[in-house]
């Protein structure tokens, strides 16, 4: 009799185990998520979480690099768990609806006032102190003789101090070599090449062309003053005029793709990061007329090397007919069925296809979709993926488009073209940013791996 009781009994565990286990995975994927967007806050190395769908409870204390397995120090760990808590309640609170209906908010609202603001205080200070440490480690890590590109990459992918910037983004790329004897020269050669260069294919008359690179001159010039129209730079003459320096001559040396709109789109965060190196303040207070004719020349040539090694590694996003982003915008589809599959159905039903509002999205690396001011800062995390950059893209993409998974859902086929075309990101921070990079992370890391992923 006392092994009847017990087998049921056992038997009622299991099936409570059981019936549990879906609220179990998501509290630990919520858990998990909220860990990396503390992370993402740029209070320690970015990690890839071990996520697997088993009964035991994840071990929080194993995280990997965003490029490498390598593992964190400990040290790097607890930095990452001194996060900004008014923040994080402020990021969960905006993004919870997307992140999973499971979220539970664990602030008490009885917690008194004294003890709020003591926390506050306790936090900010701990958010100091580990913003102070991931600066040390980028100092450390340029200051070297020679630059591990893989451990940059580590503390890129989360963020890159404005005036470390340039330094990081040339050697992230390759234009830069990571030996720092060999750096300042090979810079000096590359910038007198750039000059060759505009010599020999920009600054010649128009009888010089054949008619297809004047067609191509043409479209650049018409293209160049309604690139970023909403920052006043970008309507200084001599920017214009130096954009369609650097595009028209990357058009040329790269003759099987050519110019191709959007492009010029890419060009513009480096063209500020490498500014940003002379000139001071907001970019809305800069001025051309402050730069002497060298320091020009010298981010004009940054900008164009940088841009070729960008473009580089996504080739035939640019050739004839754009495979490359048609197959990415594949992907996408794909990827938001198996993470969203009300939504994805929405979209079938209303007849709105991907390539009608993402396609812009992979041309243009969501420099349209987002902010300016928000762009260097997602641009890091794209330099720091290097060559997987293409397909991590898919994740961010579709992080970004359910961000308003809820709103689209209530929306008819043309409002939401009209919604998809004009998102309301005009009053984005970096909070926003940051919970679709974190998303976009925990989606790579649970799907990337999957063999059927894409198929099916």
């Amino acid at each position: 009799m006392r092994n009847n009781v017990s087998s049921n009994s056992r038997d009622e565990d299991r099936n409570r185990e059981t019936s549990s286990s879906p609220s179990t995975l998501d509290s630990r994927f919520n858990q998990t998520l909220r860990n990396v967007q503390g992370l993402l806050k740029g209070r320690s190395f970015p990690g890839k979480i071990l996520i697997t769908r088993r009964s035991d409870p994840i071990d929080q204390s194993v995280l990997y690099s965003p490029n490498t397995d390598r593992r964190s120090s400990e040290s790097d760990f607890d930095n990452g768990e001194q996060v900004d808590r008014s923040a994080e309640d402020e990021l969960q609170n905006r993004s919870s609806a997307n992140a999973s209906s499971s979220v539970n908010h664990t602030k008490s609202s009885t917690t008194s006032t004294e003890s709020t603001s003591k926390e506050i205080h306790k936090s900010t200070m701990g958010a100091r102190a580990t913003d102070s440490a991931r600066l040390m480690k980028f100092t450390k890590e340029l200051s070297g003789s020679s630059v591990i590109l893989e451990k940059l990459r580590e503390l890129a992918w989360s963020g890159v101090p404005p005036y470390l910037r340039p330094t990081v983004w040339r050697l992230l790329l390759g234009y830069a070599p990571s030996n720092s004897d060999r750096r300042e020269g090979i810079l000096r050669r590359k910038r007198l090449e750039y000059l060759d260069c505009v010599a020999q294919y920009y600054d010649i008359p128009d009888t010089e062309r054949t008619d297809e690179e004047i067609t191509m001159l043409r479209q650049i010039a018409l293209d160049c003053p309604r690139t970023v129209p909403d920052v006043t730079f970008f309507q200084q003459p001599e920017v214009q005029k130096s954009l369609e320096r650097v595009l028209y001559t990357w058009a040329i040396r790269h003759p099987a793709s050519g110019y191709v709109q959007g492009i010029n789109d890419l060009a513009t965060p480096f063209l500020v990061v490498f500014l940003s190196e002379y000139l001071e303040g907001s970019v809305d207070t800069w001025s051309m007329a402050d730069l002497s004719s060298e320091k020009m020349s010298n981010v004009e040539a940054d900008c164009y090397w940088c841009l070729s090694k960008l473009l580089d590694g996504m080739q035939d996003h640019y050739t004839f007919a754009q495979p490359g982003i048609q197959r990415l915008v594949f992907k996408l589809k794909e990827l938001v069925r198996r993470i969203d599959e009300p939504f994805s159905r929405h979209m079938e039903d209303q007849g709105l296809e991907f390539l009608q509002f993402a396609f812009r999205w992979f041309n243009c690396l969501l420099i349209r979709e987002i902010p300016f001011h928000l762009v260097t800062r997602l641009w890091d995390t794209y330099l720091a993926e290097g060559d997987a950059l293409p397909d991590f893209l898919v994740y961010i993409f579709a992080s970004f488009l359910l961000t308003w998974s809820e709103k689209l859902r209530k929306l008819e086929f043309q409002e939401m073209v009209m919604f998809l075309q004009h998102l309301p990101t005009q009053n984005w921070t970096h909070l926003e940013l940051e919970m679709v990079l974190s998303q976009a992370y925990m989606w790579h890391t649970v799907f990337n791996n999957s063999p059927s992923h894409f198929s099916g």
